[in-house]
Formats: C-alpha cells, sequence, structure tokens
C-alpha cells in the first residue's frame, strides 16, 4: 500500500473516530445537562476539542499499534522529503501555538487575561496581598516544572539508552496533547496537588500546556520535533513576560474578570461536579 492509499485510509478513519466520539461527546454533555450542568458556549466548544483531539489520539494510536516501525521511521526522514498525515498533524499543532501569540479575542479567559483588554481591576487592592499571592504562584510553578521535567528526563533516558525509540516520544506527546484537556474538562493533579488554583482562568500555568505536549519531542534531532519544541517556548516565554509585567491580571483578588460572578464560560462545571463541589 502506497502513502497516498495510506493517507486516504487514515482520513477515513479519522472521520469515522470523529463522527463516533462526537456522538458520544454530545450525550455526555446532555447527561450532564440534566445532572444540573448548564452547557456554556465556551464549555461546549471545550468538548467538542476534547473530542476532535480524542479522535485525533484514538487515530494515531492505531497507526502506532500496526505501523509502529513507519511512524518511527518518520520522525528520522527528512521533513521536506515526502508528505505523510503527520505534516498535517504537525500543521494543527503549529497553528494552536500561533493562535497564542497572537491578539485573538476568541479564545478562553483563562489565555486573555494575560492582555490589557480583558482587565477589569479590582478597587483598592492590597499591593502587599497581591505580592504575597505571586510569591506562592510563582513556588506552585517552579513546584510544576521541576515535577514535569524529572518525569520527562525518565522517557529521555530511556530514549538515549536505546529502550524507547522517537515514535514511542511521539505518541507520548500526542498523549500529552489529549491531557491537556483532560485536565480542562475532568481533573488536573497539577491544580490539585501543587498550584491549588480554583479553576483554569485563575491558572497561573494555564499557557504552559505547549511546552508540556512536546517536551519529549526534544530528545529527537529533527525538524518536525524541534520546530515544535522551541515553538511552544516562545509560547511560555511570551506567557511568562507578561506575568512578570502585570501580575495584577492574573489574580482575581485584582482582577475582576477572574471572578466567578463574572464569569460567562463556566468550564469548570464538569471538573466540579466529578469532584462534588457543584451545587445541582
Amino acid at each position: 500500500m502506497n502513502i497516498k492509499e495510506k493517507t486516504q485510509q487514515h482520513t477515513k478513519q479519522l472521520k469515522e473516530h470523529s463522527k463516533q466520539i462526537y456522538d458520544e461527546t454530545v450525550e455526555i454533555a446532555e447527561k450532564q445537562i440534566k445532572r444540573g450542568i448548564h452547557l456554556t458556549q465556551q464549555l461546549g466548544f471545550h468538548l467538542f476539542v476534547f473530542a476532535c483531539r480524542l479522535a485525533i489520539f484514538l487515530t494515531v494510536f492505531i497507526l502506532y499499534i500496526r505501523h509502529r516501525e513507519w511512524l518511527n521511521n518518520f520522525m528520522y526522514d527528512p521533513f521536506f522529503w515526502k508528505f505523510s498525515p503527520f505534516h498535517i498533524l504537525w500543521g494543527i499543532f503549529m497553528f494552536i501555538m500561533l493562535s497564542h501569540l497572537i491578539p485573538n479575542n476568541k479564545l478562553t479567559m483563562a489565555w486573555q487575561k494575560a492582555k490589557g483588554h480583558a482587565y477589569k481591576p479590582v478597587e483598592n487592592y492590597s499591593r502587599l496581598h497581591l505580592l504575597e499571592t505571586v510569591q506562592k504562584m510563582n513556588l506552585g510553578a517552579w513546584l510544576v516544572l521541576l515535577v514535569w521535567l524529572s518525569f520527562n528526563a525518565v522517557f529521555g533516558l530511556l530514549y538515549l539508552f536505546g529502550v524507547l525509540v522517537a515514535g514511542d516520544l511521539m505518541m507520548l506527546s500526542v498523549f500529552y496533547y489529549l491531557c491537556d484537556y483532560i485536565c480542562i474538562l475532568f481533573y488536573c493533579p497539577f491544580q490539585s496537588v501543587i498550584m491549588k488554583n480554583k479553576c483554569c482562568i485563575n491558572c497561573r500555568i494555564y499557557d504552559w500546556g505547549h511546552f508540556m505536549m512536546f517536551t519529549p519531542l526534544l530528545f529527537i534531532k529533527n525538524f518536525y520535533s524541534w520546530s515544535l519544541f522551541f515553538t511552544s517556548i516562545i509560547v511560555i516565554l511570551h506567557w511568562e513576560i507578561q506575568f512578570a509585567k502585570h501580575p495584577e491580571r492574573f489574580w482575581e483578588g485584582t482582577n475582576q474578570s477572574l471572578q466567578c460572578k463574572n464569569c460567562n464560560e463556566k468550564t469548570c462545571q464538569i471538573k466540579r461536579k466529578l469532584n462534588g463541589t457543584l451545587q445541582n
């Protein structure tokens, strides 16, 4: 089977998976509404994106199981040598990251809070309280970074010692791509265990997701992998510069836009329902 036929076959599988996952997601959303969850526009969009990411993950996972050697060879081939479905995936990844570097009012308040237009200052807030909160946020962020790098260093060492191959690390990144929205919608260990923020809109490290997704690709010397990883570095640096210059935009005690009473997105509802903190 040639590349064109494989691409057509994988595209067909992706469409079938997407439709199935979308139908299941809509069914889940309807059940959640009956349980007292209000399906806001942003929550509905998040569920749709989650369905798309799940479909992509399942498609790549099927490829990984059936054609692991082909996936591995692709990661070592020159990027501009021949076209494959993974070039489409690269385009999706790059488009998402670039959308976080340009003005975009369609993104969630979790991202927009870094921008001046979304900042609604709280009157007479305590500057000392803000500085104390920033210290706690930074401590949590450094701890998350340490945990994440230590965790992924294990996979990096296994790759360097030949236990894992490039295809394995690519599959791991696609898994992280799915986990990004699992953390947003259902459960986030960094939020619950380390950062202790009450929702993604108040999350100090919200735009770290791309860096986390592509951390495993750092170990693969390839244009495909390094272009994604180092673009994610630009995204996280852009975010950190905004936080350093305007920390008051990132805390509900100084920014009214982040307060629950002013939130129209309500993307935390499923997560809070699962945690038993959402009232019917």
